[in-house]
């Protein structure tokens, strides 16, 4: 019989370790940071900086392009031209806690202050500045409002890069360099609690037709 207590008394401690366990992983995403909401991406697209109305989910970024107008550019002597090109993101926020369904107060308005982006290649040749652009940080402002969608545009791919190793290789070239661009935002809701996310976006970059 004192075999069969301390058989139910290790089975008994064995549960409560493997539930207090899975509380303790639970509880971590859910206090992962102080706010309790965290940040979302909706949507993620991108344009080239001469069809800025024409937002997709992977761009085709030109090193060069020709441009017929207006003067002194023409279809006979069409201008040069480096367009830096353009991202768009919406962001919303979501609480953390969805069993208790906590309704956001001003409090946990994010406001969003800026971005960071970074190219890699599938391959893994990944030198900044002789693989892939540098990347680089920037600025955006925004409010993201609880139950509603904050819209961003921002600067994806710089005129600079389009200057600079590799991408200016590009120019007399066939070779097109393909990447994932990843692109983190930075906020802090309204009592100061930091927080960010991360979406990611392909951009092939080449001299393509214009």
């Amino acid at each position: 019989e004192q075999g069969m207590m301390g058989m139910r008394t290790v089975r008994h401690f064995v549960a409560m370790t493997a539930l207090v366990a899975a509380t303790t992983s639970c509880g971590d995403v859910i206090r992962q940071g102080r706010s309790p909401v965290y940040l979302v991406i909706s949507l993620l697209q991108a344009a080239q900086g001469n069809h800025i109305s024409s937002f997709g989910g992977s761009l085709t970024s030109d090193v060069l392009t020709l441009v017929t107008s207006p003067d002194p550019c023409s279809q006979t002597n069409p201008c040069q031209t480096i367009f830096n090109d353009v991202g768009r993101v919406d962001l919303k926020i979501s609480p953390k806690d969805i069993s208790a369904l906590p309704t956001p107060t001003t409090n946990n308005e994010v406001t969003i202050t800026r971005f960071h982006v970074k190219y890699r290649r599938a391959d893994g040749r990944n030198r900044q500045g002789v693989d892939v652009p540098y990347e680089f940080d920037g600025a955006a402002t925004g409010t993201i409002v609880a139950g509603t969608n904050l819209s961003l545009s921002f600067e994806i791919v710089r005129h600079l890069a389009k200057e600079e190793a590799p991408l200016v290789q590009l120019v007399n070239s066939r070779v097109i360099i393909s990447t994932i661009c990843e692109v983190t935002f930075y906020g802090r809701d309204q009592v100061g609690n930091d927080m960010s996310v991360t979406g990611f976006i392909t951009i092939d970059f080449g001299n393509f037709g214009d």
